[in-house]
């Protein structure tokens, strides 16, 4: 079985609800990182053999096939095909798992995996609030789904406070990994740490000026506990809050992932190649809790410890989750988000996971570590892994 590399990996700057992003179809934001990867790449756009696209919101704006409408928005030729796929919060880490098992089997060469979410002219939750709205259908979850796990409905919230209380995780605790995300965003946005996975787009502000925006827009300088403390909770008796939460944000991002064959035949350099592939299912109540098996799964798969593992991705969509898998997994927090997560940089939904991947490729490539550990938990109580070996 032949490798997977990973050659380049791009993202925009996250944009908060309503903010720089707005104007920004889905289709154009994510044709702009399909466009960089060729242009950074030097790849001849030809040579694309297919297009991966996660997404979660499918409807509107974002429905129609979003993947194929990137490559139609894009100076791609109308002959690389695409597909657009759903595997909630992890679509786009589950996209570059697809285009490296196409790669790896031998079956593909050049395949670029990409992600998309506006979720501000796509608010989270529309394909079901619409929908029920109309009185059209009963949602996604039938009786007999409902009634086989004794819930009225599936909700991250409600598994993120019970991975809380599962831990003994207090409001200080959240709120104070929450600030630290803030903290290491902010310092890595100082030193230019996201120079290289980002790609710049043009936008107009509120003044009507045009600019391009290259600057993580959640990112909240000067956080303090105080102002997290004073932050309702979204349950009475519960701890979590808007800010020990991912934030709603606006992206897109990509990775272009090639063959051995591919290296040699477009003369291009690899930052990393694929070490491991895993994706585990299990508890859909709780949900949130599965990165931590998961991560388990593909450690033993890749023949490797935790110890081995120089930085993690492990995505903040709430507090409690990357703080359970800290305490399971015994592993060292310096090495966690080390340029600060989702909390602060916000989680574009389907667009997530390749950012995470590019922020995790660039971040190893600069400190001159060798492997690095993605992970993400998503809806259904399912979790992808990635881990990659740094060769840049």
């Amino acid at each position: 079985m032949t490798a997977a590399y990973i050659v380049d990996a791009r993202r925009t700057a996250g944009g908060k609800r309503g903010g720089a992003l707005r104007d920004w179809h889905p289709a154009d934001l994510g044709a702009a990182v399909l466009n960089a990867l060729v242009d950074k790449s030097g790849i001849d756009p030809v040579a694309i053999e297919d297009v991966i696209v996660g997404c979660v919101s499918q409807i509107g704006e974002q429905s129609f096939h979003v993947g194929r409408n990137m490559v139609m928005a894009s100076k791609l030729p109308d002959s690389v095909p695409a597909v657009t796929i759903d595997r909630q919060c992890g679509s786009s880490q589950q996209a570059l798992h697809f285009a490296a098992q196409a790669v790896m089997s031998g079956t593909q060469d050049v395949v670029i995996a990409a992600g998309v979410e506006s979720m501000t002219r796509v608010p989270m939750g529309t394909p079901v609030i619409l929908p029920m709205q109309a009185g059209i259908g009963q949602g996604p979850w039938s009786k007999a789904i409902l009634d086989r796990y004794g819930v009225t409905e599936f909700s991250q919230f409600t598994g993120a406070e019970m991975i809380a209380k599962q831990y003994d995780m207090t409001r200080e605790e959240l709120d104070t990994f929450a600030l630290g995300s803030h903290r290491k965003a902010e310092a890595a946005i100082e030193a230019d740490a996201f120079a290289d996975e980002i790609v710049p787009l043009e936008v107009t502000d509120a003044d009507g000026n045009r600019h391009h925006h290259t600057r993580d827009e959640g990112v909240r300088a000067g956080a303090t506990m105080e102002g997290l403390a004073s932050l309702k909770t979204l349950k009475p008796d519960g701890v979590i809050t808007a800010g020990n939460a991912s934030q709603i944000c606006d992206g897109a991002s990509g990775a272009l992932i090639v063959s051995e064959r591919a290296l040699k035949e477009h003369g291009l350099t690899p930052l990393a190649r694929i070490d491991n592939l895993t994706v585990t299912a299990g508890d859909p109540v709780v949900m949130l809790i599965e990165p931590i098996r998961a991560t388990r799964r593909a450690l033993e798969r890749a023949g490797r410890v935790i110890d081995d593992i120089d930085l993690y991705e492990v995505n903040e969509a709430f507090a409690p989750v990357p703080l359970a898998w800290l305490r399971e997994l015994e592993a060292d927090p310096e090495r966690l988000n080390v340029n600060g997560g989702a909390i602060a940089l916000g989680h574009p939904l389907g667009a997530s996971g390749t950012k995470l991947m590019a922020t995790l490729v660039h971040a190893l490539k600069a400190r001159g570590k060798r492997f690095g550990l993605q992970t993400m938990c998503e809806g259904g109580g399912i979790a992808n892994v990635t881990i990659i070996e740094s060769l840049a």
